[in-house]
């Protein structure tokens, strides 16, 4: 591969880390409130509210059943509308966060379901408000598996970042269709693989080594 190639791989990969990291922040924005309050008005939980459970429940469950590729080509009139443009890296982290949010929104809430419900007791018998138990007793209690969904999450953004590539989202996997697939340069497509999935496995063991540093039972 000749210089310029390898400045246009440089150069992507780090739209791509870009994309993935600011998608996942945003995400989680919106998805870890949404997960709190699914926790949290459950019919277990410290304030239970069918009718909010099942509203957000409903909506995260149709969003999540709409494939990234099809949400994408949806949202396509929303993100010409808000940032003017519908392709590049920028436009594709607006249907990145609306397609992550609620997943990150199940993550969450599978997280703080795994807290012992005895702990939650011993602090409302101490005279805690909900408040209370949610950011000092909940959130401290499910850290390191909401560390571990943080990272399962951004191994799942990286993946749809690629995706979102081969429809003018920029990035690697911009790069694997245009200069790989189409131009049949099959060297420079093995590359944006090994980068994705070094990228990947980088993430993962950050993420792992953070979850391990964090859990109190080790």
């Amino acid at each position: 591969m000749n210089a310029q190639l390898w400045n246009l791989l440089a150069t992507d990969t780090g739209a791509t880390i870009y994309m993935t990291l600011v998608s996942t922040l945003f995400g989680y924005l919106i998805g870890l409130p949404l997960g709190i309050i699914l926790t949290v008005t459950d019919k277990d939980g410290v304030s239970p509210h069918p009718v909010i459970y099942r509203i957000i429940d409903v909506v995260t469950n149709i969003m999540r059943s709409i494939p990234f590729i099809i949400l994408l080509m949806i949202l396509i009139p929303f993100t010409r509308w808000l940032i003017g443009k519908s392709y590049g890296p920028t436009a594709t982290i607006i249907p990145l966060v609306i397609s992550a949010a609620p997943y990150i929104s199940r993550m969450v809430e599978s997280s703080l379901d795994e807290v012992d419900k005895g702990v939650v007791e011993a602090a409302r018998s101490m005279g805690a408000n909900n408040w209370t138990i949610i950011f000092r007793v909940l959130l401290p209690e499910a850290k390191t598996s909401l560390i571990v969904g943080a990272t399962i999450t951004l191994g799942t953004v990286l993946g749809y970042t690629a995706m979102a590539g081969t429809i003018g989202g920029g990035g690697l996997g911009a790069d694997a269709k245009m200069y790989g697939y189409q131009r049949g340069n099959m060297v420079f497509l093995g590359w944006t693989i090994v980068i994705l999935v070094v990228l990947f496995q980088i993430f993962q063991m950050i993420g792992m080594k953070v979850a391990q540093k964090t859990d109190h039972r080790k």
